[in-house]
C-alpha cells in the first residue's frame, strides 16, 4: 500500500532535528511581519524534507513534533473584528483565547495589525476552564481593557479552530514557521461545522524582510503566498447570515488546492 501524506509528514518530521521551548525563548517574535501560505499535505512532505536538508529544527513540546492546539475567537455581537477585516480596515485585532491540549497551558490572547503590515501579539496565562468565559477572572479582564480596544462585557465567544501545528526555527534563530493541519472549525452562534479536508496553512513569521531560505523552498515547490485569516474564513463558511463575499474567494482558493469542495455540517 503507497503512503498517504499524513505517513509521509511524520517520516520527513522525524528527519528534522528537535528544538525545546527553553532553547526557542529567544525567536518568539511577538512584534513581527507574517507572511502566510496556503498550501496541501502532499505538497507539505516534500517542504518538510527541504526543511530537513536546510538545518531547520522542529518544536518537541510533551514529546511530539505535530502538536493539537485549540482557540477560542471572541467578538462583538456585530461581529466588529470580521468586519474590520472584510472591509479592509489596516489597524485592527483580534482576541482569543488559545490552549496547547497536551501540556494544558492556555492564553488570553490580544493581537494587533498595524497600517505598516506588522503584527503585535500580548497574552496572559489563564486557566484553561476559562478558554470560554474569562470574565470571573479579573486579572484577564484588565489585561484585555488595557491592551484592546474592548471590555469583556462586549464579547462573547464566537467560534472555535482546533489544529494540528509543526514549528519549526531556522538555523540562524531569526526566523519562526508554523504550520498548521487538520482545521475543524465550529461556530457556537450557528451550530455548524467545516474542516478545510488536507489544506495546509503555513505561516513565516519575521523581524524583518531578512533573506530566507523557506520562502526559497515554498518558490521551489509553488507554494505561493497568500492572505488569510483562520477566524475569517471559518466565520465565512460556517455562519451564512454574514457579509462576506472578500472572503469566499479565499474559500474558493482553498477547495482548488485541495481539489475538492469544504462541507460544512
Amino acid at each position: 500500500m503507497p503512503d498517504t501524506p499524513s505517513q509521509d509528514i511524520a517520516r520527513m518530521l522525524e528527519r528534522i532535528a528537535p528544538i525545546t521551548l527553553a532553547e526557542m525563548d529567544g525567536v518568539k517574535l511577538l512584534n513581527r511581519i507574517d507572511t502566510k501560505y496556503l498550501t496541501d499535505e502532499a505538497t507539505l512532505a516534500g517542504v518538510l524534507s527541504d526543511v530537513a536538508a536546510a538545518g531547520y529544527r522542529a518544536l518537541v513540546a510533551e514529546g511530539v513534533k505535530l502538536s493539537p492546539y485549540n482557540s477560542i475567537y471572541y467578538d462583538t455581537a456585530s461581529l466588529r473584528m470580521f468586519g474590520d477585516h472584510h472591509n479592509r480596515r489596516l489597524v485592527r485585532q483580534k482576541v482569543r483565547t488559545r490552549v496547547y491540549v497536551n501540556s494544558g497551558e492556555a492564553y488570553l490572547e490580544i493581537k494587533r495589525k498595524n497600517n505598516k503590515g506588522r503584527t503585535k501579539k500580548k497574552r496572559m496565562g489563564i486557566d484553561a476552564g476559562q478558554m470560554m468565559d474569562f470574565s470571573g477572572n479579573p486579572e484577564a479582564c484588565a489585561y484585555l481593557a488595557g491592551h484592546s480596544w474592548f471590555t469583556v462585557g462586549e464579547l462573547s465567544p464566537v467560534l472555535s479552530t482546533a489544529f494540528r501545528r509543526i514549528t519549526l526555527v531556522n538555523p540562524s534563530g531569526t526566523e519562526r514557521i508554523t504550520i498548521d493541519t487538520s482545521l475543524l472549525f465550529t461556530n457556537f452562534r450557528t451550530g455548524k461545522k467545516a474542516s478545510l479536508e488536507d489544506a495546509v496553512i503555513i505561516e513565516l513569521k519575521q523581524s524583518g524582510h531578512a533573506g530566507s531560505r523557506m520562502k526559497e523552498i515554498l518558490l521551489e515547490r509553488r507554494v505561493k503566498p497568500v492572505r488569510i485569516s483562520k477566524y475569517c474564513i471559518a466565520e465565512t463558511l460556517t455562519d451564512p447570515s454574514v457579509k462576506s463575499n472578500r472572503f469566499k474567494v479565499k474559500v474558493r482558493t482553498i477547495e482548488k488546492t485541495i481539489n475538492k469542495k469544504i462541507q460544512v455540517i
